[in-house]
């Protein structure tokens, strides 16, 4: 997945300079902390992705309460039921909660996440017929299901590809950045502290 024309942003941490020495202290250059447009990129294909996950949650649930209702399919609501389920847990995983992948190994890897994204995308899909007298859940079916079938593939082509490994390394990359970034400004704190202090001794 190409991070397109977007480009990096900075946020600029200010270090001020010594009021002692009347000089700014070697750590006077401004931190940068450059967001990777590349992760950019990925976290709003997980909000697609998640978004048409949760229009194939809805399609499902519309489609079992109308087997249920009129009683036409009793199978194909609980086929619903399930597509539901499977689908919820599609968009958990783009959350990529810790508490979930702690337990759900395979949902780390592209490929099984977009494999499993294919076959909600196929149960959401699947038996089309008796939609044929209601157009506009037909349409809003058809919409879902290939919107996720997009995902799914485009997920399992870059797992192939190893895209998904990538993702992970700039992840905790930009976490140690700013684990590094937040040391700093703790740094920073405690030493105006130390220098307050150390003023209020000289006047006195």
């Amino acid at each position: 997945m190409d991070a397109g024309s977007a480009g990096p942003t900075s946020t600029q941490i200010p270090v001020r300079s010594d009021p002692i020495r009347g000089t700014p202290p070697a750590s006077a250059s401004r931190v940068r902390v450059r967001t990777d447009p590349f992760l950019i990129t990925c976290r709003l294909f997980s909000v697609v992705t998640s978004l048409a996950a949760i229009l194939c949650i809805v399609v499902n649930v519309l489609g079992a309460v109308r087997s249920f209702k009129d009683g036409s399919d009793i199978f194909d609501g609980i086929f619903r039921c399930y597509a539901v389920v499977i689908a919820f847990f599609v968009v958990v995983a783009e959350t990529e909660w810790e508490f979930v992948m702690k337990f759900s190994k395979v949902l780390e890897f592209w490929a099984g996440r977009g494999m499993l994204q294919i076959f909600v995308a196929v149960m959401t899909r699947a038996y089309p017929e008796y939609l044929r007298n209601r157009e506009d859940l037909f349409l809003l079916q058809s919409i879902a299901s290939y919107l996720l079938l997009a995902c799914g593939a485009t997920y399992l082509i870059s797992g192939i590809l190893c895209i998904g490994a990538v993702k992970r390394a700039r992840q905790k990359k930009e976490i140690s950045r700013e684990q590094a970034t937040r040391d700093l400004q703790e740094l920073e704190r405690r030493r105006e502290e130390l220098e307050a202090l150390l003023l209020t001794d000289q006047v006195c």
